[in-house]
């Protein structure tokens, strides 16, 4: 996947000095196109507050094209669950099949701060869908 994130994010959300953007990008290659559309995601959390945090699980809300909805619930991103002190980021890729052509993701993570407490921390939607020229392909 191309690093557009922090460039070109498709969705760009800050809530108590968390900054999470998201961008997606089709994955031909691994799609088959009227059954399975294939694509990865990549995301970039940043520490605009100042005081460390630790990031503890994750929600994800997944819209298919026919408003199918599937809700993925888990402990931290990829296999992590990363602390970030002030100015600190982290990135990571996955990936999202779809039995549509698009979709669209949303939710949030749950972070730990210093002093006990919880917070959510919005991931703001963004879409799966194939660039134009892909999509004339998939058809």
């Amino acid at each position: 996947m191309d690093q557009t994130t922090q460039s070109n994010p498709n969705s760009d959300q800050c809530t108590q000095g968390i900054r999470v953007q998201a961008a997606a990008q089709y994955l031909p290659d691994r799609s088959e196109p009227d059954r399975l559309w294939f694509y990865a995601y990549r995301i970039r959390i940043e520490n605009q507050g100042e005081e460390r945090v630790h990031l503890l699980t994750r929600h994800w809300i997944i819209l298919d094209a026919n408003n199918a909805r599937e809700e993925v619930h888990g402990e931290g991103v990829v296999g992590c669950q990363p602390v970030l002190g002030p100015g600190e980021v982290f990135e990571y890729t996955s990936a999202c099949p779809l039995q549509t052509a698009w979709g669209t993701m949303e939710g949030s993570y749950t972070f730990l701060r210093e002093d006990g407490s919880e917070f959510e921390v919005a991931i703001g939607r963004f879409f799966l869908a194939p660039s134009l020229g892909a999509a004339a392909t998939t058809r």
